[in-house]
């Protein structure tokens, strides 16, 4: 099923989630390059946004170098912040515009935004609304089930979401008190679907072909959200997009070509971030490839203090080892 939001259509229907820390520029244009219908940015704060701090823009950054509608997730409390961000990021190239209301963690929360904000749905949807009549975008919406079992309010805010411009719906399957523990319930999702008229995406647990599928079956969903399933696997939304719905099979890298794509993604980590800053955020994407792959020399590679030492081993590690 293709998902079209006004004039973007997104396919393959598997789409990349929103990953503070992680879904940086940089990891977002490998993701693209391999295939997805949609990588969202990082969650980017609105109130931070406005105040023209140059990291925080960086999140907000869009140029991913491919035909592809770009969006930025937003987070926030109150409305006019969210508004004037959501012009703000709509400047900058953003062509979709996310509001964040399932982020369960307490620093987020406990300011009262991500996923705090379903336990006052009169107020999230004054913040829904700011968004839709600010920009001339789409505008999408990701969120949990409820803040707990005790209310598992999402189709009632799908429902008043819908009525206030929102193109397209993401559901973690988890409540906010579960953050990510147990497993996702795919079915509970199903429940929003049959709520709205506008395309659902299942989140959650969704790592490969075999649960992309389940996923789409328990939930009824129009496509499935990606999310740690894609660390240090960035062809992985285009291997279930393959499987799924028949797209062009990936290359997956081997050997000195998986070596040639951890180096590119490195360096260009260190030119976004910088090589001080960028050698530190590095590490966890290296770490990540590593266990992947099952390459030696990973507790190197995170203490390496040099872009020629770890480049180095970044070969060492998975490309002369494996073409050996």
């Amino acid at each position: 099923m293709t998902i079209t939001l006004d004039t973007f259509r997104l396919w393959p229907p598997v789409l990349l989630a929103p990953m503070a820390g992680i879904t940086d520029l940089p990891f977002r244009r490998i993701v693209a390059r391999f295939g997805a219908g949609l990588v969202v940015s990082e969650m980017v704060a609105s109130g931070e946004m406005l105040t023209a701090k140059p990291s925080v823009r960086a999140k907000a950054r869009t140029e991913l170098g491919l035909d592809m509608a770009a969006s930025v997730q937003l987070a926030g409390r109150e409305a006019q912040p969210m508004a004037e961000a959501a012009r703000m990021v709509a400047d900058m190239g953003a062509k979709i515009v996310d509001i964040n209301m399932g982020c369960p963690a307490k620093k987020v929360t406990g300011g009262y935004s991500g996923a705090a904000l379903m336990r006052d749905p009169d107020h999230a949807l004054r913040l829904i609304e700011a968004v839709t009549g600010a920009v001339d975008l789409p505008v999408t919406l990701k969120m949990r089930l409820g803040w707990d079992t005790d209310s598992l309010n999402a189709p009632e805010i799908a429902r008043r979401a819908e009525a206030a411009g929102v193109k397209m719906i993401v559901i973690h399957g988890r409540t906010r008190m579960q953050f990510y523990k147990g497993t996702a319930d795919w079915a509970a999702i199903r429940a929003v679907r049959d709520a709205v008229g506008i395309p659902v995406v299942a989140n959650g647990d969704v790592t490969d072909a075999v649960s992309a599928a389940a996923a789409l079956k328990a939930s009824g969903a129009a496509g499935v959200m990606v999310g740690r399933g894609a660390q240090g696997a960035p062809w992985v939304l285009a291997e279930i997009a393959h499987a799924i719905h028949g797209t062009p099979a990936p290359a997956i890298p081997e050997g000195d070509a998986l070596a040639d794509l951890v180096a590119e993604h490195y360096e260009s980590i260190l030119s976004f971030y910088g090589a001080d800053l960028g050698l530190r955020l590095a590490r966890k994407h290296l770490g990540w490839y590593a266990e992947r792959a099952g390459a030696p020399l990973r507790a190197e590679m995170m203490v390496s203090s040099t872009a020629q030492e770890t480049l180095g081993l970044i070969r060492r590690a998975f490309g002369e080892r494996i073409a050996a």
